[in-house]
This record gives structure tokens, sequence and C-alpha cells, in this order.
């Protein structure tokens, strides 16, 4: 891919400061750029690395501009949305093959669309349905009457159990696991009955679910994942549980059964959540949060247990010095026996 400064800031809907007939083949980080390659800065902490950069063009932001007098700029709104749609441009995504192996074990009553890629050891089952210009890769399980969508991609070893619903343009990564049965039993730490989980998953479109991920089909009812959501690697997202649109939750969280999130909710990776509670639209969870209750819309939190962001931080910067703290206090108990004594 080779195009001049000029028809990128085009492609981008972004202004040019400088030349813009120099020709770009290549987007790489500020350290790596050379000659031909555009680069980016969206975060300010980089600014100084602007003078030096080898790039032959930088997106930036109309506040970061003024530091890049001499060099040609792209000024775009949001410098990483921006290199999200260039690195899309110039190096797209190819699978290596497109048709349906030979090689799939694809069961009768299946229905596959012919413009679908299906590679070799992917199995599909009786009912199942696969949409036009989906993807799925060796190792891929998909279970009897489960639907994806179109235009999706399923990575090596993604298991989807029996009757559950993926979307359009949904991407499961490695090892992502949807509609294996809730953690449900009756008299737990004693008879731990099973309790069927007769349920299912849905994933609504645009969602992506990072690797080793996974999503617990419903006791009754459904597990919703709505429009848009990005999950990171190593989620764990229990019975039940609905997931709004546009929302984003980070690695290793933990969110048990029944649990609700709004719309554009926004998780710090280890946070964990009880069952059972309503989390509003536009929340904000701070990294390794404890959520035990509701948070209303719009609240920003954080510790173990939940609290107020401003006030979890505070407890934290006191954390570091308990110690000193302490033995401040013992000070000020054993003068307080003296004067006692006295």
């Amino acid at each position: 891919m080779k195009m001049t400064i000029a028809e990128i800031a085009l492609f981008l809907g972004g202004t040019v400061n400088g030349a813009d007939d120099t020709i770009i083949s290549g987007v790489r980080s500020i350290e790596e750029a050379h000659e031909g390659d555009i680069t980016f800065i969206a975060n300010k902490k980089y600014l100084k690395k602007l003078k030096s950069a080898k790039a032959s063009a930088v997106l930036v932001s109309p506040e970061t501009a003024a530091e890049g007098e001499g060099r040609s700029l792209i000024i775009v709104p949001d410098p990483y949305a921006a290199l999200g749609k260039l690195l899309a441009l110039f190096y797209p995504l190819e699978h290596g093959r497109s048709g349906v192996s030979p090689e799939a074990c694809i069961e009768d009553g299946a229905i596959v669309s012919p413009e679908a890629t299906i590679f070799p050891r992917a199995f599909i089952g009786q009912g199942a349905k696969i949409g036009k210009g989906t993807v799925i890769y060796p190792g891929v399980f998909i279970g009897r009457n489960s639907s994806v969508g179109e235009n999706s991609i399923l990575y090596a070893n993604v298991t989807v159990y029996h009757s559950c619903l993926i979307g359009n343009r949904v991407i499961l990564h490695s090892g992502v696991v949807i509609g294996g049965d809730g953690f449900g039993f009756a008299s737990p730490g004693r008879n731990n009955t099973k309790v069927p989980q007769v349920g299912f998953v849905q994933i609504d479109d645009d969602v992506e679910i990072g690797a080793n991920t996974t999503v617990d089909r419903a006791a009754l009812g459904r597990t919703w994942i709505q429009r848009n959501v990005k999950i990171d690697n190593l989620v764990q997202i229990a019975h039940n549980v609905v997931i709004g649109e546009n929302s984003a939750i980070a690695a290793q969280v933990g969110i048990s059964g029944s649990t609700k999130l709004g719309r554009g909710v926004m998780v710090g990776g280890q946070t964990g959540m009880v069952g059972h509670i309503n989390i509003g639209d536009h929340v904000m969870i701070a990294a390794g949060s404890k959520i035990h209750k509701d948070i209303p819309a719009g609240e920003m939190v954080g510790g173990a247990p939940q609290m107020p962001l401003k006030k979890a931080l505070q407890v934290e910067a006191c954390r570091s010095k308990l110690p000193e703290m302490r033995a401040t206090l013992n000070q000020l108990v054993r003068k307080m026996d003296e004067l006692q004594k006295k």
C-alpha cells in the first residue's frame, strides 16, 4: 500500500499542515518510524519525541499540532482512532484461504454459506447456521442449533455450545468458550445438586471477546452481550449477566450471575462483582475493585470494597503510610499513658 499524505488526509477526514505530496508506504510507532512511514501522537508524553522522529508524516490532534512545526502533519480530532482506520487500510487481515474445507466436519442439517471460510478440523453441528463472510478457524466447535452471523471471525479452538446466538462482525479469539453451564448448584457446600442450565447466550453485532474468556449460558432465559461490547482476555461472565452496548471490560474481570451492566460501562482489570446487582449507564470502575452493591449511572468508583473513586484514591494513598501512622499512634498512646499516670 502506498498513498500520498494528501490521500491519507482525505481518507481520514483530516487536514494537512506541511508538504502533502510525500509517498507513505508504512505505519509505525514514533520510535521505529523512518522515511516513508507515518506515525502518530495520541498522548502528550510522547511530544518530546516529535522533534527527533524520522517519520515522513505524523497524525496529531489540533491541541498538539503547534508542537510539530516544520513537519508534515495530518491533523485529526482523535489520532488513535485515525491510526486504527489507517492500520486496517495498510495491513488488511488475510486469512490465507477461502471456501469450505472438505476436511471440516459439518453435520447433516447444518447450514453453511458457500461464501463462508471454514478451515480443516472445524466442527459444525446439526442445525447450526454460519453466515456469509464468516471465518471459522481449525479446532472451532459450533454446537447444534447455534448460529453465527455474517463476517464474523472465530479463531482457533473457540467453543460455542449448543443453541447460542452470535451476531454479525463478531470476533472471538482463541480459547473463548460460549455457552458453558452456569455455576448453578442447590445446597452448595452440602449436596451440591446441579441445577440444569437450560438458557442460552446471545452475542450481538460488533462484539469482540479476547482469548480464553468464558461466557456462561443462562439458567433460564439468556446471558446477553449487547452491541459493540469489547471484552479483554481471561474474563469470566456468569449465567444471566447482561452487558450493555458499547461497554468495555478489561482482563481478569469476574462478573457473577444475574448482574446487569448498563450502556458504556468501563471496567478496569481484575475487578470482581457479586451477583444480582445493577451497574448504571456510563459507570467507570477502577482496576482491582470489589463491587458488592448497585452503582448509579455516571458514577466513578474504585477500591475494595467499592467507594467513590476520589475516596478510594485517598485510601490507597494512605495505605503505604500505615507503618509510620501506626508508629505515630503508638507514640501518642504511650504519651497519654504517661500523662494519666502523673
